[in-house]
């Protein structure tokens, strides 16, 4: 992570300029054509509101001078104050949400997300309402925002008045019992109001559509994918350090990962996860070395399950390249309702439109469900072979060999962990992006449901960590035996998984115990959890990288 500030609006931003404002607290700042190009569409939403407060009869202008949703043509408001108490009205009317309070990454992101949003120049607001924004993520106020209520179109309208409500106040800000919503400031819940005055930020009285600018969008749903894709991709290159463990504590046979057979289907991610294998694996004694000895038993080929792994991976690394090309777009989309469009050849420069609707992020959390799940459905088979005398080729029914048979379960329930896991991932990965229910009068009669579907990717994700981190423990445990059982040292493993075992027993348990090889029974939950750690902190791949051989 740099700790330059990122200059919002001066480059496009990135999904690792995300992570790092999210979870690093990486500074932001207002770069200086962000500010340029917010100023035209504000100037003309200025010049509109003193037309009206001049007593000038001005057209309807959604969200500045009329209702919203279906009340869009019931009122047209004459006056400057009325459409500053509208955007104000808009926000108390949004905040109605239910379920635990987002994670800091999601608000931070969410944030984020939205400035960058309106600093395309496109929303009609001061900068002064990103500049506040900014403030806030930068003193680490961080809006409580309930993860229930936004149906991904009109925007992420629920979640976003949530963080609204702390950043701005009513224009006489008179009332001590306003209610100025919930944040997180230094460890502790507290208002709005006083969070912000805590951190020695002052509140904002919104102008005229500042109010609908700040909630209609699609921030909120894409924080959630994007946060979501960036883990996967970390995930992924686990997994395939996991899958290369495991293969090789199988004895597997190496044709499978030639790349002439992958080169003749054609498809990018096969091929990739096909080479990264083959680099894992480079330099294992025990790769093709069961061909042979017992045609029966141990055919010249081996079970789907690590056979197929670049089949089935390099589909992951298609689907997740496609999933992050969404999102990276999305990060730097003009997403709220109306645009306003200075150099438009008419007048009227406000366009009613429809760019808050999610539909994109609703696919593309979908996919990245139903891909992420897939990856810990293939490694969860990887683990039932490991455990089971009759398929693992030698080693001991589940991973341990006792004084006596049947006295330990050795690594029995955790495979029963990753396959209650990967259930959950079943339904959790059913799509989102087909249900739509019609609200506000049928004006808004279809929406995405992509907050849902991002809710269910980071679900899917996090279970699906702790699957390959499942794998990691017991891969690592089976490497162990396979070196007993052939009566030889670490020296012939393959590099790289020999540097992920080592990082594994190089770290403590979360009850301060050694992850050792496992002889008899332990508590097992402290190994799990730590070995999720490393999975989720990269350190697997970063280890791995750092070993594979590279031709």
């Amino acid at each position: 992570m740099t700790t330059e500030p990122l200059m919002l609006g001066d480059h496009p931003l990135t999904l690792d300029d995300l992570v790092d404002v999210a979870r690093r607290h990486r500074p932001v700042e207002l770069g200086a054509a962000a500010e340029k190009a917010m100023a035209p569409s504000a100037a003309w939403i200025h010049d509109l509101t003193a037309d009206m407060a001049e007593g000038r009869r001005t057209r309807p202008v959604y969200s500045v001078n009329t209702g919203f949703g279906s009340l869009a043509g019931r009122q047209a408001f004459e006056t400057a104050e009325d459409a500053v108490e509208l955007s104000r009205r808009l926000i108390t009317s949004n905040a109605c949400g239910v379920g635990r309070h987002c994670g800091e990454d999601v608000v931070r992101a969410t944030m984020l997300i939205r400035a960058s949003s309106l600093v395309r120049g496109y929303s009609g607001v001061r900068p002064a309402v990103v500049r506040t924004l900014l403030a806030m993520l930068n003193s680490g106020v961080h809006p409580a925002i309930p993860e229930y209520g936004s149906l991904g179109a009109s925007g992420d309208l629920i979640p976003l008045a949530h963080l609204a409500l702390v950043l701005s106040r009513p224009d006489a800000d008179t009332d001590p019992e306003e209610d100025s919503g919930l944040a997180h400031f230094e460890g502790n819940l507290l208002s709005g109001r006083a969070a912000m005055a805590a951190a020695g930020i002052d509140r904002l009285a919104l102008g005229a559509k500042e109010g609908l600018a700040l909630t209609n969008g699609t921030s909120y749903s894409t924080a959630m994918c994007a946060l979501a894709t960036a883990d996967a991709h970390n995930l992924l290159a686990t997994a395939e350090v996991t899958a290369a463990m495991s293969i090789e504590a199988l004895l597997g046979f190496g044709d499978a990962f030639l790349p002439q057979l992958h080169e003749a289907r054609g498809h990018a991610g096969q091929i990739a996860t096909a080479a990264r294998l083959r680099q894992l694996l480079h330099g294992s004694a025990f790769i093709d070395g069961a061909a042979g000895t017992d045609p029966v038993r141990q055919p010249p080929q081996d079970a789907y399950s690590l056979r197929c792994v670049p089949q089935v991976l390099g589909p992951v690394r298609d689907t997740l390249a496609f999933v992050r090309g969404i999102v990276e777009t999305e990060l730097n989309a003009a997403t709220d309702n109306p645009l306003v469009v200075p150099g438009l050849p008419r007048s009227l420069k406000a366009i009613s439109g429809g760019n808050f609707h999610a539909q994109y992020l609703a696919f593309a959390s979908d996919f990245l469900s139903i891909c992420v799940t897939e990856i810990g459905s293939i490694a969860e088979r990887r683990l039932f072979r490991l455990n089971d005398g009759t398929l693992n080729r030698g080693l001991p029914d589940m991973l341990v060999d006792g004084e006596k048979v049947g006295m330990d379960c050795g690594y029995m329930l955790p495979q029963y962990l990753a396959a209650a896991l990967v259930s959950d991932c079943k339904t959790l990965a059913h799509p989102d992006s087909v249900d739509s229910i019609p609200t506000c009068s049928n004006q808004e009669d279809h929406v995405s449901m992509a907050s849902n579907a991002g809710r269910h990717a980071r679900q899917v994700v996090a279970n699906i960590e702790a699957v390959v981190a499942t794998e990691l423990l017991m891969a690592a445990q089976a490497l162990e035996l396979r070196l007993a059982e052939q009566g030889r040292d670490a020296e012939a493993l393959a590099p790289a998984t020999r540097a992920a075992v080592d990082v594994l027993r190089a770290t403590p348990a979360t009850d301060g115990r050694p992850i050792d090889h496992l002889t008899r029974d332990v508590v097992l939950y402290p190994r799990v959890h730590a070995a999720l750690d490393l999975v989720r902190s990269g350190a697997v791949v970063a280890v791995a990288d750092k070993a594979t051989y590279t031709p």
